[in-house]
């Protein structure tokens, strides 16, 4: 039988899983609509893709490392999940509004998509 402590892990490691995986479909998402920019914005843009997919990876390395954690300091780790979730976060939205500055038109899908900061 799972202690509360474990339940609590669970929910939290698959909600903040849920969150990344909602980011990423909807960088992806975005991605594909910069390619209907200029040549010129295409070459920025790829470079700002670059950078979330760093993102990216350093926040799904971060979670598997809460995962993986014991569980006497998993709970310690969740401040570090959640400040590279929110700098992820940050950085797709501002690549966002700088895409929609320049003319790339959004997905409706993501006009106003939010990804959730805190349980």
């Amino acid at each position: 039988m799972p202690t509360k402590t474990q339940t609590k892990r669970e929910e939290y490691t698959a909600k903040m899983k849920h969150q990344l995986d909602d980011l990423n479909t909807k960088m992806n998402e975005l991605e594909a609509k910069t390619k209907e920019a200029k040549a010129d914005a295409r070459e920025k843009y790829k470079a700002e893709v670059a950078k979330l997919r760093h993102q990216s990876e350093l926040a799904a390395a971060k979670l598997n490392e809460l995962t993986a954690a014991g569980e006497d300091t998993w709970e310690k780790m969740v401040d570090e999940m959640e400040k590279v979730r929110d700098a992820f976060t940050s950085s797709f939205h501002y690549f966002q509004s700088s895409s929609e500055r320049v003319g790339v038109p959004v997905p409706a899908v993501l006009i106003g998509a939010g990804i959730p900061q805190s349980f």
